[in-house]
């Protein structure tokens, strides 16, 4: 996509059923407002893709967040005297007796 350089005409490239089809827009009004559209479709593109990295990032940081709360959420059970049965209910231990 862009403008050619030598004649100044507009040219739009698509894929059309695996082949890359080039439409010639020419030099007036028509080819540089669909030079704005295109651009302004592009710059949504980009930002809609830097959207995406940073929720993909915030994604990472809430995942590493839960490991450590889940981590720490089994020590504690583990001090207070909890096991998980069968990787299932967590279920206190006979016998158990709080140390004050």
């Amino acid at each position: 996509m862009g403008w050619d350089k030598g004649s100044r005409y507009y040219t739009r490239s698509r894929r059309l059923n695996g082949r890359v089809i080039r439409q010639y827009l020419g030099t007036g009004e028509a080819a540089e407002q669909a030079a704005r559209l295109d651009a302004s479709a592009r710059q949504e593109r980009e930002d809609r893709r830097a959207v995406r990295a940073e929720l993909a990032t915030l994604d990472a940081s809430l995942a590493e967040l839960a490991k450590h709360m889940d981590l720490l959420a089994r020590a504690a059970l583990v001090a207070a005297g909890y096991r998980q049965h069968h990787r299932g209910a967590w279920r206190r231990r006979r016998g158990h007796t709080e140390n004050p």
